[in-house]
């Protein structure tokens, strides 16, 4: 089994611990802020996952490329990229639907 330990900073005064290990095709990640405790969705996990050294204060930023690279195969990897297509899909909506209220607004003033 492979594990990978970061330090983030968060909005409490000492910083999370995210783990991330690596058993076989079996993918996990615990986070000490509240919501990772509790099994909820964790920016400080997914923030990794994605790639992100934003927060990461261990001098181990290197290591966030190997939790990506863990990815193709693994069980989770599905789910991440459903994840990855709907924020893309939002963020496209967004645009839209922003582009919507203009010209809303427009036409209500013409």
């Amino acid at each position: 089994m492979d594990s990978l330990k970061f330090l983030v900073k968060g909005s409490s005064p000492d910083p999370y611990q995210v783990t991330f290990t690596k058993n076989d095709k079996n993918i996990s990640a615990y986070c000490t802020c509240s919501a990772g405790v509790s099994g909820q969705y964790c920016k400080h996990r997914f923030g990794i996952l994605a790639g992100s050294a934003t927060d990461v204060i261990s001098d181990n930023i290197d290591d966030i490329s190997k939790v990506a690279a863990w990815l193709p195969g693994s069980d989770i990897e599905e789910a991440w990229v459903e994840v990855k297509r709907l924020e893309y899909d939002a963020d496209r909506i967004k645009t839209q639907l922003t582009r919507a209220k203009k010209n809303l607004a427009k036409a209500m003033r013409d």
